[in-house]
């Protein structure tokens, strides 16, 4: 939800600026850096920069249907030549490491379309997120998208970590991406009527979670169907009202109505 919302954001924005024209500016500027760098550190700097505007200009071409496939492949080609130079002039970098790791994650999460497994993409970008955090412990987003690497590939617990050590670099983003990671755990484990499985994940979700933004995972309605519906736990459920109210989340009415029949108790 949380990315499809980003989508939406991503979408608005693009009426008022071609996105495409600005990672073509993006290559072109770096080709003059590289043209005129003086140190590795410098030409480094300038290939990462190019094969992240190479990355994002096939990434968005192709989703518009600008590009086929063979040439968003092209130019994904491109960037990652453009990285492995860009890793071998400047090994003992972080940065450099993250944005590699960026355009393989780019192609293994948000082109679709073009690979029928993703995975390769997946693996090589978590090799180059925990080669960033290797080099450097404090670049949060490396941390964060390592998380976002494990959590779209199953490593549910692993992401659960990678985004603690977020929590203790951005505690704002990292209990954001807790409250996530644990609510659509929570979600797989209801639809498989795992229901205290589920309870334990939406609880640690509402631990985490700040008020509604409309694209988070929503913790506090699935927690109702279990206390009201599934399980018949009226006092939690009472106790679940009083912190939604407390920390600008909504509970339906029917969950109220339910409440308030079962128990003679008014809201």
């Amino acid at each position: 939800m949380r990315l499809l919302c980003l989508l939406v954001v991503a979408a608005l924005a693009l009426s008022a600026c071609d996105m495409v024209q600005v990672y073509q500016a993006q290559i072109d500027q770096a080709t003059r850096a590289l043209e005129s760098a003086r140190t590795d550190a410098e030409r480094a700097a300038a290939l990462a920069d190019r094969g992240r505007g190479y990355s994002d200009k096939g990434r968005l071409s192709f989703l518009r249907k600008q590009i086929d496939r063979a040439e968003y492949i092209r130019l994904f080609e491109l960037a990652i030549a453009d990285h492995d130079r860009s890793v071998a002039l400047a090994p003992a970098d972080a940065q450099i490491y993250l944005q590699r790791g960026l355009s393989y994650y780019d192609r293994a999460a948000q082109v679709s379309d073009v690979d029928a497994d993703h995975r390769p993409w997946f693996d090589a970008a978590r090799a180059d997120f925990t080669a960033a955090i290797q080099k450097d412990p404090g670049l949060t987003t490396a941390h964060d998208y390592l998380g976002l690497v494990d959590e779209q590939t199953d490593r549910i617990d692993e992401a659960i970590a990678d985004y603690t050590r977020v929590m203790a670099l951005d505690p704002r983003l990292g209990k954001s991406r807790l409250a996530d990671v644990y609510c659509n755990r929570g979600q797989a484990r209801l639809g498989a009527k795992k229901i205290e499985l589920a309870q334990a994940d939406f609880e640690k979700s509402v631990e985490y979670a700040g008020p509604s933004d409309g694209c988070s995972c929503e913790p506090y309605g699935p927690l109702a169907y279990i206390y009201i519906d599934a399980t018949g736990q009226y006092d939690k459920g009472w106790d679940l009202v009083r912190r939604a109210r407390g920390s600008g989340h909504w509970i339906a009415p029917e969950y109220l109505d339910k409440l308030e029949k079962a128990t003679g108790r008014r809201s």
